[in-house]
């Protein structure tokens, strides 16, 4: 009579062998690569957007300390450096004749600092805040976003690739200098539309989380008569 312990092992390793013959599945990458719930806070690149929008209030209403703000929050963040490949060529479809070459880039802290005490009109308590900012400096800075400066010609459009992790927050956000209005159109690599921003505006921010880690193009237009100088920037 056989010993069911041994024929239980026996079947143990008959299910084993099995299931290692099995084939692997590989990842479904058919669809939108973007996760339904793609929540989560914004990171540095939120951040940086936000304050270039403060900015840029702060200016248009003369508020020294809208602006004094967005220079702290902008020399919070340790933005990097980075060379992207980049493929520029005239738009589809549409002519544009530029009739200028606009500012050469965003505001940076520096930019907004200066701005600040500007707006300040020497008011010994405003400027004495400014003062201890820019001594504060970049203490306690965040990383996290990297940043590179793209000169578009106005009737142009740049197109980038990037890479994105699966299941992680992905951010992207384009910070023009305010000479032309631009869109944005981010899509996987299937051809799905992620994002898509047409207005009137060269401040545009993407977020979302990819279902799997892949590849996605970014696509920016000059849609004015002007060059705009702006930043892409990336988590």
């Amino acid at each position: 009579m056989p010993n069911i312990k041994n024929i239980k092992l026996i079947t143990l390793a008959a299910a084993i062998s099995a299931g290692l013959a099995l084939p692997v599945c590989a990842e479904d990458k058919s669809g939108v690569n973007a996760a339904e719930m793609a929540g989560g806070d914004g990171g540095a690149v939120a951040q940086l957007s936000m304050a270039q929008d403060l900015y840029r209030y702060g200016v248009a209403n003369s508020d020294a300390l809208a602006v004094l703000a967005a220079a702290r929050i902008t020399g919070a963040v340790d933005a990097e450096d980075v060379e992207r490949e980049v493929e520029t060529m005239p738009t589809e479809g549409v002519e544009i004749t530029e009739e200028g070459e606009g500012t050469d880039s965003p505001a940076t802290a520096e930019m907004m600092y200066e701005k600040a005490l500007e707006l300040a009109g020497g008011d010994p308590a405003i400027t004495g805040l400014i003062g201890d900012a820019m001594a504060e400096g970049a203490r306690g800075r965040i990383g996290g976003a990297s940043r590179t400066l793209s000169r578009l010609r106005a009737g142009h459009t740049d197109i980038f690739r990037e890479g994105f992790y699966g299941g992680r927050l992905a951010e992207i956000a384009i910070l023009g200098d305010g000479d032309a209005d631009l869109d944005l159109l981010v899509a996987d690599e299937n051809g799905n539309t992620i994002c898509l921003d047409r207005s009137y505006s060269d401040r545009l921010y993407c977020s979302f989380t990819p279902a799997w880690t892949g590849n996605f193009t970014i696509i920016v237009k000059n849609m004015g008569r002007i060059r705009n100088s702006y930043y892409i920037l990336t988590n």
